[in-house]
């Protein structure tokens, strides 16, 4: 099968610490099951994205803060999404809406959403992550392309999102070679539409690209109409049995 072409045998190993990476839930209000769910005892987390209103929102949203708050209390690693647009969102707006997530929500670090993975783009990248990192020490900084970008990205950032997508993609997906000289702490994969027969063979795939945080869920995004990662998977509880301590009941 085409995701065991790899040469990075080392990451198929169960001891892989595996985990969630949460590409951002719906707003608490919207979805307050969700966001409780994630401070429950056992839940192997590795961070989640806070996206007030396609960014930091105009002003404080109480019920954000209260999230958020709760998060860091339950020692999550809470980041703020920032949409880059793929290249086409200034330095000026990105740095600006960074601050406003510090300023008012206290975050972790960023997940720079849609980023670009050509070459060209990687010095604006650069810039952008080094003075995210200026305004916030010990910013945990997520790339997230959705695909392989150029190798350089990786020497950006903490971890970069190498695969966002549907299973039927995924399933048949390749890693690149040159992330087999990074450890799997670097690498993220999103995939919904997983079917819950197929959990076990998703989190196998992982494991043999070296990917070590992930976001699996059963959702699916209805043709580009909806977003997928707004709610918790159907088999929740079945997923964090697998790579976590267990949920009790």
């Amino acid at each position: 099968m085409p995701h065991l072409t790899s040469t990075q045998t080392s990451t198929a190993s169960t001891e892989l610490r595996t985990g969630f990476g949460v590409p951002g839930f719906a707003h608490p209000l919207v979805a307050p099951a969700e966001w409780a769910e994630l401070t429950r005892p056992g839940t192997p987390l590795h961070w989640a994205v806070l996206d007030v209103a396609d960014g930091p929102g105009a002003r404080p949203d109480p019920h954000c803060l209260e999230a958020a708050g709760r998060l860091r209390n339950a020692g999550v690693r809470v980041l703020g999404h920032l949409d880059t647009t793929y290249g086409a969102r200034t330095f000026g707006e990105l740095v600006s809406e960074a601050q406003r997530y510090l300023d008012w929500y206290q975050v972790d670090g960023f997940l720079l959403d849609r980023c670009p993975t050509e070459r060209a783009t990687l010095p604006e990248i650069r810039r952008t992550v080094t003075t995210l990192r200026a305004i916030r020490d010990d910013a945990h900084i997520v790339l997230g392309h959705g695909t392989h970008p150029h190798p350089g990205y990786a020497e950006s950032a903490d971890q970069l999102v190498t695969f966002s997508g549907p299973w039927s993609d995924y399933r048949w997906s390749q890693v690149a070679e040159w992330t087999a000289d990074y450890p799997p702490e670097r690498f993220c994969h999103f995939v919904h539409g997983v079917p819950g027969p197929h959990l076990e063979e998703a989190l196998r795939i992982a494991r043999w690209q070296g990917a070590s945080t992930i976001w699996f869920t059963d959702r699916t995004d209805r043709g580009g109409r909806v977003d997928p990662w707004e709610t918790m998977p159907g088999y929740w509880d079945d997923l964090v049995s697998r790579i976590g301590t267990g949920v009790s009941e």
